[in-house]
C-alpha cells in the first residue's frame, strides 16, 4: 500500500467515521488542537486501524505523533514492517 492509498483511507475514516470536517483534514493538521480528536476518538481510531490496515496501534509508539501527516507516517512505517 502506497502513501496516497493511506492518506486516502485515513481522510474516510476521519470523515465518516469520526465526522471530522473535510476542510480541517491536511498533513499539517494537530490532531487533537485542529482537528479536535480526543481520548474516546483514539479509542475508536484504534479499532478502526486495526480494521482497515491490520495492525495494533501501541499507544507508547505514538508519542511523539501529533500530525496528521506523523500518523500517516506512522502507519507507513508499520506496515513496512508487516
Amino acid at each position: 500500500m502506497d502513501r496516497k492509498e493511506i492518506e486516502a483511507k485515513v481522510r474516510e475514516f476521519l470523515i465518516e467515521d469520526l465526522e471530522i470536517e473535510e476542510e480541517k483534514i491536511n498533513n499539517d493538521a494537530k490532531l487533537k488542537e485542529d482537528m479536535g480528536i480526543d481520548s474516546l476518538d483514539f479509542v475508536d481510531i484504534v479499532v478502526i486501524v486495526e480494521k482497515k490496515f491490520g495492525f495494533k496501534i501501541k499507544p507508547e509508539e505514538m508519542t511523539n505523533v501529533t500530525t496528521l501527516g506523523q500518523f500517516c507516517d506512522y502507519i507507513e512505517k508499520k506496515l513496512s514492517e508487516k
